[in-house]
């Protein structure tokens, strides 16, 4: 089950946390995966995981805010099966503590480089038949986070775009989904807690993990087993839903 022998997928910042985990699931699921980056570095690092394993990877220096970039580099990978829209950059910030240059800054990754990456894939998929979109929303846009204006502006607008793209691919045998993780323990997370909490990293860990009622934050591996799942034939007759992953943050906090 879950095999994706034979299937060209492409995983947006797949250099670092739950993108790398989905790129090396992927690969070790037969999947041939193509690795947007802006981080070169990053992306080299995950190509060698995982072709130190005997998988298929390439990695593609890109700016996903860029539609030149984002459209030269699927013109060079050609028809695919799978887009996985993970790149996405964090802010932390209220309605009126958000500078004009932040917000537009997140926009133009978060929201005008998914909308990039669908407008240059789409035809790609269209060349093979059809295949499948998976976006990385955010309970951010189902649940008011605090301090977290434009990201959950952003998070919204992915989920929306996902709804609006499910359903205008319906017949060309396009499906898109989303996938709302809560905290996942990335490298993102300890440079936050670094930079914001020197000093006290340890005791904001444990405070962010015992948000999530289960106790603990996610890992980016159980995030990737979602999207494996979202990806594969198994999920044939899933389009147009959002998937919460989020150790029971939206349903069972009190």
């Amino acid at each position: 089950m879950f095999s994706l022998a034979g299937k060209k997928a492409v995983v947006t910042g797949g250099g670092s946390g739950i993108g790398r985990a989905i790129s090396v699931l992927f690969a070790q699921q037969g999947a041939e995966v193509h690795i947007i980056e802006l981080s070169e570095e990053n992306a080299a690092a995950t190509v060698q995981e995982i072709t130190a394993a005997g998988g298929k990877a390439v990695a593609h220096s890109c700016n996903v805010a860029s539609q030149a970039d984002v459209l030269d580099t699927f013109n060079k990978i050609g028809a695919l099966n799978i887009l996985v829209n993970n790149a996405g950059i964090a802010h932390i910030g209220k309605a009126d503590t958000t500078s004009e240059e932040d917000f537009d800054r997140v926009i133009k990754v978060n929201v005008k480089g998914v909308y990039n990456c669908l407008y240059a894939a789409i035809p790609q998929l269209r060349a093979a038949k059809g295949g499948v979109i998976v976006n990385m929303a955010s309970i951010a846009a189902l649940v008011g986070l605090s301090d977290r204006f434009v990201y959950s502006t952003a998070k919204g607008a992915v989920m929306a775009m996902t709804l609006s793209v499910a359903r205008d691919y319906l017949h060309e045998n396009i499906r898109c989904n989303s996938v709302s993780p809560a905290r996942v323990h990335t490298p993102f997370v300890d440079g936050f807690l670094k930079n914001n909490y020197p000093g006290r990293e340890a005791e904001m860990f444990e405070k962010l993990s015992k948000s999530q009622p289960i106790g603990r934050m996610a890992e980016p591996k159980e995030i990737a087993a979602l999207v494996l799942y979202l990806s594969s034939d198994e999920s044939s007759f899933i389009t147009g839903c959002d998937y919460p992953i989020d150790g029971g943050f939206i349903k069972l906090n009190s």
